[in-house]
């Protein structure tokens, strides 16, 4: 699955947490998310920068108000990716033969490696009481 199928198909399954996904299809969208999140909040951070910059002129109020937009913008896209990350893992982990509610791992600091390694793994090939495998097939080996 390309990455923006990946996309794609996360978010028409937005809060759909019955299923079975794909490691690409998780994977892709977890990407994209870190580097959505990651550039808003780079854009929150110069913001914040140029606040401190121009501290004590005109343009601070501006710099401020703007910076204030954005972090309303950025709270506002953390909350609405949160969603779409959890269901795609539940469905990843519903793949993996593993309750969704393993998710709640990732509160615990280190049990969170534990959930990485578990969304990493290989997907059962048959069907599983969540449902038949993804259509997803990888691609052929490279002979060099």
């Amino acid at each position: 699955m390309d990455p923006v199928t990946s996309v794609r198909t996360c978010f028409q399954k937005y809060a759909e947490f019955n299923g079975r996904a794909s490691r690409p299809e998780f994977w892709w969208f977890y990407l994209f998310s870190v580097l959505v999140l990651f550039a808003a909040y780079f854009v929150q951070f110069l913001l914040s920068i140029a606040q401190l910059g121009f501290a004590g002129t005109r343009i601070s109020l501006f710099v401020g108000l703007m910076s204030f937009v954005v972090n309303i913008g950025v709270l506002a896209l953390a909350v609405a990716l949160i969603i779409p990350l959890l269901a795609a893992g539940s469905r990843r982990l519903h793949d993996r033969d593993q309750s969704g509610w393993l998710q709640l791992l990732m509160l615990v600091p280190c049990a969170s490696i534990a959930l990485i390694v578990i969304w990493a793994l290989d997907g059962n090939p048959g069907p599983n009481p969540f449902g038949p495998p993804p259509t997803w097939t990888p691609p052929p080996a490279i002979n060099l």
